[in-house]
């Protein structure tokens, strides 16, 4: 008997606004790990999902508003890009939550497959309005 076959997608809502960065994503990685079912194992994927809703609205503690920087690099010799976290809140919040739960997520094969189940949406309304979630507030 085949156990992937057996595990069944559950969806939940978590409401961003006014929470701190770092704890919600490492919630969410719980949740997408699926550390929070009993039957969790860590070699088997949950396929559970996350909506994350106002993501616009997200707060960082202390200074790290004036000092958390995101980099990244092309493989080209001096062409680092280096990007403060206000720009990129304005640009596009969605990434920011992105980069937090994808460094929380273990690093192994099924991590790619955990964040396409991640949903993050700036304001409060989403496209998955259709699908029965759990509503973590």
């Amino acid at each position: 008997m085949d156990s992937s076959k057996d595990v069944q997608n559950s969806w939940y809502i978590i409401d961003l606004s006014g929470k701190v960065l770092g704890r919600s994503a490492s919630e969410i990685a719980k949740i997408l790990i699926g550390k929070n079912s009993v039957d969790y194992s860590p070699e088997k994927d949950s396929k559970n999902c996350v909506i994350a809703i106002n993501a616009s609205e997200i707060v960082l503690t202390g200074n790290k508003v004036n000092s958390k920087r995101y980099y990244k690099h092309s493989g080209y010799i001096g062409n680092l890009v280096t990007i403060e976290f206000k720009d990129l809140m304005k640009k596009s919040p969605e990434k920011v939550v992105q980069y937090a739960v994808a460094g929380m997520l273990p690093k192994n094969l099924l991590k790619d497959d955990r964040l396409s189940r991640l949903k993050i949406y700036s304001g409060s309304k989403h496209p998955h309005v259709n699908v029965k979630a759990k509503e973590i507030l």
